[in-house]
């Protein structure tokens, strides 16, 4: 009878386990706010399942795009700026960051996926036409490239090892992430150009000389090239300095008489592309 009773309970017990509520399936954690995965779609035949994917390291070619879609909606309903460091990608997050880098000639920067594209071929990432500019394919349209997934735009980028400087163009906005590859200088927040020539200076020490500094370059030759960019603007020199065991080649115009001439000096420099030029007191 003790062991008829054992067994009923037992019974009992595995019909009422049955009957609960099942155990919660552990999922990946939600997407930060203000992120964008989406559901799968379709073009020209083809899925794509966009997903999370922070290990994202792909080799492929690399297209770029611009005056056709420039302010015009991006996939996740911002403007598109082909002037800004930003990129379309098939599945990626939206926005999230990427590390792109030209194998041709090593040079990279971080791109913010903020679109989806490209659906031409075989190609994995369509950046804009900024981009373009600065890992240096713009002329060629496209280009071989490895494209990481990073977790911000601060993320670290390669220094290219080629002589030549990315092309110079004026633009709205003082853009500072890799805008001269080979500046080793730390790289600035962004600032507009307006602001930035209006960026309080500190006060100016008794015998100091006042000197826009354009950067500093790995290759004389590239130092050499800027320094007739802006020869325009001023007395202008070149000096070898050593950073970190590495030799630079520095180039600043000047000395100027007054920082509201440093800052007007400044401010051009600026528009020809040089980003993280500042004043400096010597």
């Amino acid at each position: 009878m003790k062991y008829c009773k054992l067994i009923c309970f037992f019974f009992v017990t595995a019909i009422l386990s049955a009957c609960g509520p099942e155990p919660e399936l552990q999922t990946s954690a939600p997407p930060a706010p203000g992120v964008k995965i989406g559901e799968p779609y379709q073009v020209a035949g083809r899925w794509y399942t966009p997903q999370e994917d922070p290990g994202y390291n792909q080799v492929g070619i690399a297209s770029w795009y611009g005056s056709d879609f420039h302010n015009k909606q991006t996939a996740n309903g911002e403007i598109y700026d082909m002037n800004k460091l930003t990129a379309a990608h098939t599945t990626l997050p939206m926005p999230s960051y990427v590390r792109v880098t030209n194998l041709e000639n090593n040079r990279s920067l971080i791109l913010r996926v903020n679109d989806r594209g490209p659906f031409v071929g075989n190609r994995i990432i369509d950046v804009s036409r900024r981009g373009a500019q600065l890992l240096g394919f713009e002329k060629r349209g496209t280009t071989r490239v490895r494209v990481e997934a990073v977790d911000g735009p601060n993320a670290p980028v390669q220094v290219a090892q080629s002589d030549e400087p990315p092309p110079l163009e004026a633009q709205p906005t003082a853009r500072v992430a890799v805008e001269s590859i080979e500046v080793l200088e730390p790289i600035q927040q962004e600032v507009p150009t307006q602001m930035a020539s209006l960026t309080p200076q500190p006060a100016q020490q008794q015998g100091d000389d006042i000197y826009v500094q354009v950067g500093a370059y790995s290759q004389i030759g590239s130092a050499s090239r800027v320094m007739t960019q802006v020869s325009h603007l001023g007395d202008t020199g070149m000096e070898s300095i050593t950073l970190n065991g590495q030799r630079l080649y520095r180039v600043r115009v000047g000395p100027l008489f007054t920082t509201t001439a440093a800052n007007s000096a400044l401010e051009q420099v600026l528009k020809l592309g040089h980003n993280t030029a500042k004043v400096i007191f010597d």
